[in-house]
């Protein structure tokens, strides 16, 4: 009887274990006060921003707190109350374990899991990278000061070896750790640092591992590589609508001229402003051959006076203007992956990109050969 009380006690306890998913954390933090919060946070997509998903409260130097399950990995943090810096993690159905510098949140050690060993891996070498350009950058300036050419160009080549063995080294951790959260990571470094091409990147993302594939990160990437494919030199300026000044309705496709430059800017842009005069000399100098302008600006909610007031002030009132006045979400500036102003495409009279991101002299030297 007792050998099947314990067969009987071991088989439910296998099973109340299987039941047990989600995930746990745990943390030290020596020297922080009973009470304070630690807040556990993830990134929203949508917004680019935190969003918190629960609290922990430290309790004699510790903290710890049962998570719900995870569908997938995801991005998240730790934040504590009153404190600057956070401690970056992936949520993973795995024990989570922190050892919490107090004093310098970012020194913090995380371990557990297979998707934060892989992180980690990946942060070490961000930061070693980081701590050498950041020296050189001081050495290079040291040099320009002192009229150094041949230190400057040294450093000069040096930077480039850095960079060339970061690409490497993100080929080679993409290729360790493709079928991880990890794995979408380098891949959105490589696309916003630009260390790799789209075609590259694109590449790359089939090899990710289907889970992976259905992240909230690996879609962005996804999205990001579909709208630049769609606004690359040769392709068909997507078409959008958006509100003028007045309120009205206005497309691009109704808008195009024999050459149209689709301007991307906002009045609180000094760049863009600082274009501004180089733009109405352009428009000015080739109106009268079918140029044509739209300009869409990536002004904050609330802030249509500053908009209008923008396009008075610079005196560009003779070309079309649209907004829908949703800063970095406007929904064009997405659709054409916009991430710095100005930015300029520059279109046939069929609608198809020719050129791009020219300013000033080469602007305007490049809308005349094409209206020649």
């Amino acid at each position: 009887m007792k050998k099947i009380s314990v067969l009987v006690m071991a088989i439910g306890l296998l099973f109340s274990c299987q039941d047990d998913k989600g995930f746990y954390l745990s943390g030290k933090v020596d020297g922080m006060e009973d009470g304070q919060k630690v807040f556990i946070s993830e990134i929203d997509m949508q917004s680019r921003g935190p969003k918190t998903v629960d609290t922990a409260i430290v309790k004699d130097g510790k903290f710890e707190i049962d998570m719900e399950e995870q569908e997938m990995p995801n991005l998240n943090f730790l934040r504590f109350e009153g404190r600057n810096g956070n401690v970056v993690f992936i949520a993973e159905n795995e024990r989570i374990d922190f050892d919490i510098d107090k004093d310098t949140i970012y020194n913090s050690v995380v371990s557990g899991g297979k998707e934060n060993k892989a992180l980690y891996e990946y942060f070490d070498h961000l930061k070693a990278l980081n701590r050498k350009m950041m020296g050189m950058q001081q050495d290079m300036r040291k040099a320009m000061m002192s009229q150094d050419t041949a230190k400057l160009q040294e450093l000069q080549e040096a930077q480039v070896a850095l960079r060339d063995n970061d690409r490497v080294f993100k080929e080679n951790i993409f290729e360790k750790y493709n079928d991880r959260f990890v794995g979408a990571m380098v891949l959105a470094d490589m696309l916003n640092m630009k260390t790799h091409t789209n075609e590259e990147v694109r590449e790359k993302f089939e090899q990710l591992s289907d889970e992976i594939k259905k992240t909230s990160l690996a879609q962005s990437i996804k999205e990001k590589l579909d709208n630049s494919s769609a606004t690359d030199v040769g392709s068909k300026a997507p078409d959008f609508t958006a509100p003028d000044p007045e309120g009205n309705t206005v497309s691009l496709s109704e808008n195009l001229g024999k050459i149209t430059i689709l301007d991307f800017w906002a009045a609180w842009c000094k760049p863009c402003r600082q274009e501004s005069p180089n733009l109405v000399k352009t428009y000015n100098e080739f109106k009268d051959k079918g140029l044509e302008i739209v300009s869409v600006s990536l002004d904050r909610p609330g802030q249509k006076d500053k908009w209008v007031q923008a396009i008075e002030d610079d005196n560009l009132g003779a070309w079309t203007h649209v907004s829908n006045l949703q800063f970095w979400q406007d929904p064009v500036a997405r659709k054409y992956d916009i991430k710095s102003i100005p930015a300029t495409f520059i279109l046939d009279e069929t609608g198809v990109i020719v050129a791009k991101n020219l300013r000033g002299e080469q602007l305007r030297t490049k809308i005349g050969e094409l209206l020649k």
